[in-house]
């Protein structure tokens, strides 16, 4: 299976995952400080990007 494919499915399968997994805390933020609200949603929102650019990376690397 090409590195391309493998990427793709284990992004999706790990971006479903963590969306479910912060859905899953979110219910124990949600009767929280806003303050902490807001900062758990803007973490919750720009963490999943490091993971997928590493992903990204590692399927376009050439072998050579």
């Amino acid at each position: 299976m090409p590195r391309t494919m493998l990427a793709l499915a284990a992004g999706l399968l790990g971006f479903v995952l963590y969306v479910m997994a912060v859905v899953a805390l979110a219910d124990q933020v949600l009767d929280r400080h806003w303050l902490l609200q807001f900062v758990y949603f803007v973490v919750a929102g720009v963490a999943w990007a490091w993971p997928a650019k590493a992903l990204m990376f590692w399927a376009a690397r050439h072998r050579g």
